[in-house]
């Protein structure tokens, strides 16, 4: 019996990566190839996952040798309309801005005009703290920058139309930052204490965040069209994003800015990432490495990539020994990300408007770390995540099959009435799970496996209806055993 499942999941496994389009997601590239081959590969490569996992556009930038070496522009910037995504384009980054952030953040400290372990309440004139169970007055900028103040995750479906009346940042912060946990007890990802950094960034400087942002940040950067302010009028126009189910999502802001308001091109944050490999205008070399220091070790689900996350970035050291960091973001139809090596001068940004495309971005990561020399980064693990979850439903289809046909094992007697109940219940939380998920408006799995999520849906339904069919059905005829 075994040997019959092993291999009946074996055959069903292979067929569902057949079927899926899992077969194309991995491939392998050559190390050190031209630059010119490794354009050809990613003209042919990234049109192919955009199609297999529906994503409508994309822009990518690639730095080499401390350098932006290659932008390019793939698909649309709204599907409806047929307008071409262009690399002039800006695009919404999501979290990426956290990155941005944090160097104007350590620009003040820089200035001499923060303390990173002082309490954030001692720079805060405009806003106090909300009534908390826990003692807000001892957050330090440190702990926001690398989220351990005990901030919650915030309320990121609360967005607006460009022009549309909304809350300030103040308002919505008097609402979301209340304490879940004692500040420093451990890591938990906020976009809140990020936009607490917003207000302590205008308290400090008397600015407005966007004002501050573009002077001392991006504009020394060369990111001239980077901003945090959009308007109807700008051009180009930030494409339509998409969600999982490939709906159209209109371009939206946040009320508050510095944990995931940015726009920029794909070309602004390569310059971003470039300036924090070498000497640059608005941080010193000591001061960017301290960001690239690891802050948090347990850092939860996120241990699955990274290792550790440091201010306003993700940290990894690759097997060549390297040190690597990254920082992604995802909004309602928004997905992108930032990889770095700064040791090598290597880094890579990918912008989609689609949230189908973790498995697209961990594809891509990978062929480009296989051409750098990096065997491998730790967004390449969701592709054997999507291997694992393959064979995951394989076994599953393979074990309905069992049930169906297998007069197996004793406790599929008729008679073995605890078992019957057994699948029965079994059964029916199975069944319960998939309908509240097919409730829900985000899964993060549907979001990692936008289309295996589908298959393993349907091996759990067909699991679950094959469960309770063997136990409600009678023998069949001149057979000892239930169906």
């Amino acid at each position: 019996m075994w040997i019959w499942f092993i291999l009946t999941s074996v055959i069903i496994s292979l067929l569902v990566m057949l079927f899926s389009g899992s077969l194309q997601i991995k491939r392998n590239m050559h190390a050190d190839v031209p630059l010119d081959e490794f354009k050809a590969h990613m003209d042919e490569r990234i049109p192919a996952l955009m199609k297999l996992y529906g994503i409508p556009g994309c822009n990518i930038a690639l730095v080499q040798d401390n350098e932006i070496v290659w932008t390019e522009d793939y698909g649309y910037a709204d599907v409806a309309s047929g307008r071409a995504l262009t690399v002039d384009t800006p695009m919404s980054v999501q979290s990426i801005t956290k990155s941005v952030t944090a160097w104007g953040v350590m620009r003040l400290g820089e200035k001499g005009l923060i303390d990173l372990d002082a309490p954030v309440s001692q720079y805060l004139k405009s806003w106090q703290f909300p009534l908390t169970d826990y003692p807000a007055k001892k957050i330090t900028v440190r702990q926001l920058l690398s989220h351990t103040s005990g901030m919650p995750l915030g309320d990121f479906a609360n967005i607006y139309s460009p022009g549309e009346a909304m809350p300030s940042n103040r308002d919505v912060m008097t609402g979301e930052a209340v304490l879940m946990r004692e500040p420093g007890t451990g890591f938990s990802y906020s976009n809140t204490g990020y936009n607490l950094l917003e207000i302590l960034i205008e308290d400090v400087t008397g600015q407005s965040f966007s004002e501050y942002m573009r002077r001392e940040v991006l504009l020394p950067l060369g990111m001239e069209s980077a901003a945090f302010d959009i308007d109807k009028a700008v051009t180009p126009y930030p494409p339509t994003g998409y969600n999982l189910r490939g709906e159209p999502v209109p371009v939206y802001l946040y009320p508050s800015k510095a944990s995931g308001g940015l726009f920029a091109t794909a070309c602004d944050i390569a310059r971003f990432a470039t300036a924090g490999m070498k000497e640059n205008p608005v941080l010193s070399i000591e001061s960017i490495d301290r960001m690239y220091q690891p802050e948090s070790r347990k850092i939860g689900i996120y241990s699955l990539i990274f290792e550790a996350y440091g201010f306003g970035h993700f940290i990894e050291k690759l097997p060549n020994g390297m040190l690597s960091v990254s920082h992604g973001g995802q909004g309602n139809g928004i997905m992108t990300h930032l990889q770095a090596v700064p040791e090598a001068g290597d880094a890579i940004v990918l912008l989609t408007n689609s949230q189908r495309s973790w498995p697209f971005i961990a594809c891509v990561l990978s062929d480009w770390a296989q051409w750098r020399g990096f065997p491998s980064v730790g967004m390449g693990r969701i592709i054997w995540g999507h291997f694992g979850l393959c064979v995951v439903i394989g076994m599953l289809f393979s074990a309905s099959l069992l049930v169906i046909f297998g007069p197996v094992l004793t406790f599929y007697q008729q008679k073995r009435t605890g078992f019957r109940l057994l699948r029965i219940s079994a059964a029916s939380i199975l069944l319960g799970i998939l309908i509240w998920c097919a409730c829900q408006k985000y899964l993060f799995i549907a979001s990692v496996f936008p289309i295996l999520s589908v298959w393993l849906g349907g091996s759990v339904f067909v699991f679950s209806i094959v469960l309770l069919l063997s136990a409600a059905l009678p023998e069949w005829p001149g057979k000892k055993y239930m169906l």
